[in-house]
């Protein structure tokens, strides 16, 4: 995977500074690696769903009883809580001393506006769709669960796969026991299937990496440097102080060997730019390389898949301030309490899809008075940065995993 990431970012670099804006390069982007690349995280997400539910059933089953299931539950509750909070705070002090939307030249923010016009009027409209206050809490309890699965409301779908490993553990005979030979034989399956698939890893990577630098070369990171930087070290803190404290002294594990072992995660992460395509590669490190027990893997890491979002909580709230910032809109600290609020329970509910945070990012706009339309700022580099709040993303998911299973054995 690591010779992918170089070979795309090269040849896209190589062939953005030689080619620029010639329309062989779309061509080539559309047809070949952009498919390509599609591909790939399509068999993923094909297997995402039985994973996801299979590995919560068998995970909440295993824990044998209602009472360690709480434990377990309450523990994993607690370290995802902290940790978000501790991200968004991280964030909102960064952007409220750096001032990275001081600095932008209003010509060159009135271009990026301009040729994102559209795609940030998608996510507007993406944005006023979600349902919110008491409806927004009734929609994690599905109505229908295949409808769930079908329209990938995956919080829905960890509700139902919770809702019946608790069944299995309260309900012990034949009968259920031998539905739980089927679940775990069906993670077998899928584990198996996507082990095939990971195979085609380092080609996507390297298609991945292509798309992104041909087309945008280091142009747009420059134009938005302040802004980028800001969020990079928001993430950088929270990744290399913030994990490895949490991981020592909630686990005694050293920080060298939780980052060597989580290594393989974190690229695979960084590549497809979604939690959830990264969860199986996360149980097989989490098993293998930190050596933590199965069920408290299979638990944490499937829900911290999608409820675990470190990095999408710092991109929401350094994003928000970024722009309130540029558009001269200063917000009281009543306003980044709010901010701050929304974010943690955004990081906490985001989908663990690309892309998955900038609905919420404009909701946030709307409500402390900056133009929602203003997101289409930072589209540019977003692809870039989602693949980076992606690793740190999983990096906290195995962190939180690392964590309980460290208090477990106490």
């Amino acid at each position: 995977m690591l010779t992918g990431f170089a070979i795309g970012l090269t040849g896209g670099l190589i062939v953005h500074a030689t080619a620029g804006d010639a329309g062989w390069v779309d061509t080539l982007t559309a047809y070949v690696t952009g498919p390509i690349g599609q591909l790939f995280l399509r068999l993923l997400f094909m297997l995402v769903i039985p994973l996801l539910f299979a590995a919560l059933v068998t995970g909440v089953a295993e824990m044998g009883d209602i009472a360690a299931l709480k434990r377990i539950g309450v523990r994993t509750l607690l370290y995802t809580v902290a940790l978000t909070t501790a991200s968004v705070v991280l964030a909102l002090v960064l952007v409220n001393v750096l001032r990275p939307g001081d600095g932008i030249d209003p010509a060159q923010a009135r271009q990026m506006l301009a040729q994102a016009g559209e795609g940030a009027a998608a996510i507007v409209r993406q944005g006023k769709d979600h349902a919110g206050g008491v409806q927004g809490v009734l929609a994690i309890i599905p109505s229908n669960a295949i409808r769930a699965a079908a329209d990938d409301d995956i919080l829905a779908l960890m509700v139902f796969a919770l809702a019946i490993g608790i069944g299995t553990v309260l309900v012990k005979n034949e009968k259920t026991e031998a539905f739980l030979h089927a679940v775990e034989g069906l993670l077998e399956i899928t584990m198996t299937l996507i082990g095939v698939v990971i195979r085609l890893a380092p080609i996507a990577v390297a298609c991945f990496m292509f798309n992104l630098t041909a087309q945008f070369g280091a142009d747009i990171l420059i134009r938005l440097g302040a802004y980028v930087g800001t969020v990079l070290a928001a993430l950088s803190i929270q990744l290399l102080v913030v994990y490895s404290a949490a991981v020592w002294l909630a686990a005694g594990m050293s920080p060298l060997t939780f980052f060597r072992g989580i290594q393989q995660a974190m690229v695979m992460a960084f590549s497809t730019a979604s939690s959830n395509a990264t969860l199986p590669t996360s149980l097989r490190v989490a098993e293998s390389e930190l050596k933590l027990p199965r069920k408290i893997a299979r638990f944490v890491l499937t829900i911290g898949a999608t409820a675990n979002q470190n990095g999408t909580a710092i991109f929401e709230g350094a994003t928000v301030l970024f722009l309130a910032q540029f558009f001269g809109v200063e917000l009281s600290l009543a306003q980044q309490a709010m901010v701050l609020g929304i974010c943690i329970l955004g990081g906490i509910g985001t989908a663990g899809v690309p892309a998955g945070s900038l609905p919420v990012i404009a909701l946030i706009l709307g409500m402390v008075g900056v133009p929602p339309t203003a997101i289409g700022i930072v589209l540019g580099v977003d692809r870039f940065l989602d693949m980076c709040r992606t690793m740190l993303n999983v990096s906290g998911d195995l962190a939180i995993a690392t964590m309980v299973a460290g208090r477990a054995r106490e």
